[in-house]
């Protein structure tokens, strides 16, 4: 058994159960054990989260493939959180594809979604989005899949066409990633209780919700429709920045150290860098 399917196994349980649960949007070992303390089933890494905190560049599929891997590898071995991952386009083709779910699956991640996005932006686009062909998501699809060692491994199908092509393309295209077997359909900017019941009157997999409106908010209602995950945003991230700027601005400014505000504390310190553990090992084998 892999070293990670436990937690693969834990996720799949979320996916299985009949409730919808948000997942922590996590960044870094630090974040990802703040989530697991918190009791977060699952945490969420993003790729427009993993530009900013490895490169602090836009979402613009900039970072490489293996420095997201690594930086999946440094959260997955900080703890036992199951981790979803957003694996964008899988860096490539279908080969490509195969590729990042090698590195993913070897990183620890519990389950990784691939999209049907044309990523990165073409010469020309202009900034508007555009997708793939069906054909070629099936495609990538079925390599995520043939790539898989770890049957517990989750592969999500993703698309966005909810908020670019219309409805009725985004059903087109999760019932067709359905029948090529991924384990879950992840969609993209649905916005209303119409929308998602028409995408749940056809699409019978587990479904994950990204960009959404606010009328779906509403954990209960989302069980119902055989949503399992829906994600909230990434306000982690821009609330430590901003906890960032805040006190290096008042130390800029004259503020000593210890006046200032909103530190954590060393017991809080002492805990997410399992301090304990590591004086324990330090009494064992030194």
């Amino acid at each position: 058994m892999s070293r990670w399917s436990e937690r693969r196994e834990r996720l799949r349980a979320v996916l299985s159960a009949n409730r919808c649960v948000h997942p922590g949007s996590v960044f870094d070992p630090i974040s990802a054990r703040v989530a697991e303390d918190l009791g977060f089933e699952v945490g969420m890494f993003a790729g427009s989260i993993a530009s900013l905190a490895v490169l602090g560049a836009p979402d613009i599929i900039a970072l490489t493939l293996t420095e997201f891997a690594a930086q999946a590898y440094r959260i997955c071995r900080a703890g036992n959180l199951p981790l979803l991952c957003d694996a964008d386009h899988g860096y490539g083709n279908a080969l490509n594809v195969m590729r990042t779910v090698e590195e993913l699956e070897s990183a620890g991640v519990a389950a990784l979604s691939i999209e049907d996005t044309v990523l990165p932006q073409p010469f020309g686009s202009k900034g508007q989005a555009q997708l793939t062909s069906i054909e070629e998501g099936v495609g990538k699809m079925r390599a995520a899949l043939q790539a898989r060692r770890d049957p517990n491994l989750v592969i999500a199908g993703r698309t966005s066409a909810a908020s670019i092509t219309g409805l009725a393309d985004a059903i087109e295209r999760a019932t067709a990633y359905a029948k090529e077997g991924v384990d879950a359909i992840f969609l993209v900017g649905v916005k209303t209780r119409a929308d998602l019941d028409a995408i749940a009157g056809e699409v019978k997999l587990p479904l994950i919700l990204g960009g959404v409106g606010k009328e779906l908010l509403e954990l209960a209602y989302l069980g119902e429709r055989g949503v399992r995950l829906c994600l909230q945003g990434h306000q982690p991230f821009m609330a430590a920045v901003q906890a960032v700027q805040d006190t290096l601005r008042a130390l800029r400014e004259g503020t000593s150290p210890e006046r200032l505000q909103g530190i954590a504390s060393d017991a809080l310190m002492k805990r997410l860098m399992r301090n304990d553990d590591y004086v324990r090992w330090g009494k064992d084998y030194l």
